[in-house]
């Protein structure tokens, strides 16, 4: 069983996110950390979750209690959560924000696009979730790129 905590967990991807993983059958949620939800039950903030877990939102985060950590914070704010972290910390951390998704503020992130980064996702330690708009313009791109069609332009 594969010990997940999530940052920021009273957020609308951290509700998609414990949507599924509430029934993974390989996935324990430990906690679900929000600072303006704690001690509420994660129902209160996900309002279709009623009936599918006794998590409640905790203000704490037990690095040290988990395998993986996903951080659904704002914008800005992953990069301060992780470089938080004890120096010890060798669970793995996926980033939903875009704070790590840019080359330029990768630092070890791979970018979490498995159709061009499968291999390097695959023994990754960090993972930057590509956005949704990204991704849908990346996998249309992708056959053109890979077929030399695309030229390069500056969009001014």
């Amino acid at each position: 069983m594969i010990k997940v905590g999530i940052i920021g967990a009273a957020g609308y991807t951290a509700g998609e996110l414990m949507r599924i993983l509430i029934n993974h059958p390989w996935a324990n949620i430990i906690f679900a950390q929000s600072e303006s939800h704690a001690g509420e039950p994660i129902w209160k903030a996900h309002h279709d979750l009623i009936g599918e877990s006794t998590l409640t939102f905790s203000a704490d985060a037990p690095a040290g209690a988990v395998d993986v950590i996903f951080i659904c914070s704002g914008h800005g704010k992953s990069k301060d959560y992780v470089h938080s972290l004890p120096a010890d910390y060798d669970g793995k951390i996926i980033d939903l924000s875009n704070d790590f998704r840019l080359a330029a503020d990768a630092e070890d992130f791979v970018y979490g696009l498995p159709e061009i980064h499968r291999s390097q996702i695959a023994c990754a330690q960090h993972v930057a979730n590509p956005g949704c708009f990204a991704t849908c313009l990346q996998l249309a791109l992708l056959p053109l790129a890979k077929a030399r069609m695309l030229k390069e332009s500056v969009v001014v």
